[in-house]
């Protein structure tokens, strides 16, 4: 059954993502389409609350952890936006691999993990993935929206390094939803976003691609942890990470991103093998 998740993960990870790409096209602001589709994702996870044992955690400190980790998912999600923007889909997909590298680090510095050398290289390998995907001689790659794009992913390292486990508590499409639902609730209070704009954003944006983009990123997050819950992390892990190669694939043909492909497939490869590295 786990494999079935992580099928179902892939195809709606690889079409939330080149969707969003095309979403992002025509909005006018970044800040009210990330509410906009954290909002639709959210009820669609609710939706599908009932597939799902219901189950609530009595411990306040979950609570507690759960909430800080929202204030991160929803500085994150916003960052995101923005990154998808000025980076392709392909490319968007190799960068979000860092979080893997920040909670490796994570894990030595404050879960106390023993030190094993497979998961460095690893760790470096997705490091010089993402080098020799942006580093070109004689121009500078690095521009804001990959800068951005790593601070993005040191943000929801961190909000992961809070959450972790907590999605076992709860009903599971439940939790999603509070991880989409409570992140646009800060965003719209704290980035000071009007109704208006979210409004507006549904009414002059492309429906369609909006609604897909949001369904599919309920489906994503709630296929990736039933995955993780029903299978073996060494085994989900490095197949979840072929979302990389099919984004790849897929952005070629569908979104026409072709600048740099060799670059991004041999790359994409590199990221599957540190991934069996890391969680071997």
């Amino acid at each position: 059954m786990w494999l079935l998740f992580v099928f179902i993960f892939i195809i709606f990870a690889i079409a939330f993502n080149q969707f969003f790409k095309v979403a992002i096209k025509s909005t006018k602001k970044d800040g009210a389409l990330t509410v906009l589709m954290q909002s639709l994702a959210g009820i669609c996870a609710l939706i599908l609350m009932p597939f799902f044992k219901f189950k609530l955690p009595t411990d306040y400190k979950i609570y507690l952890f759960l909430g800080l980790a929202c204030i991160f998912y929803a500085i994150s999600d916003r960052m995101n936006t923005t990154v998808r923007r000025g980076v392709e889909a392909s490319t968007y997909s190799i960068i979000k691999q860092l979080s893997t590298v920040f909670m490796i680090i994570a894990g030595l510095l404050f879960f106390k993990e023993p030190f094993v050398w497979k998961k460095i290289i690893g760790a470096i390998l997705i490091i010089f993935s993402n080098i020799f995907v942006f580093y070109e001689k004689g121009k500078q790659k690095l521009n804001k929206y990959v800068l951005l794009g790593i601070l993005s992913c040191l943000v929801f390292s961190i909000a992961l390094f809070l959450d972790v486990n907590i999605s076992d508590n709860f009903n599971l499409a439940f939790y999603v939803a509070l991880t989409l639902l409570v992140p646009a609730l800060l965003l719209t209070i704290f980035g000071r976003i009007k109704f208006t704009d979210i409004k507006n954003e549904l009414q002059h944006g492309n429906k369609k691609v909006i609604f897909i983009t949001s369904f599919s990123w309920a489906i994503t997050l709630i296929a990736g942890l039933r995955a993780y819950q029903l299978g073996k992390v060494t085994l989900v892990a490095p197949l979840r990470s072929l979302t990389v190669i099919g984004n790849v694939i897929v952005g070629y043909f569908f979104l026409n991103e072709k600048d740099n492909l060799l670059k991004k497939v041999i790359a994409a490869i590199m990221i599957v093998i540190s991934v069996f590295l890391i969680k071997g």
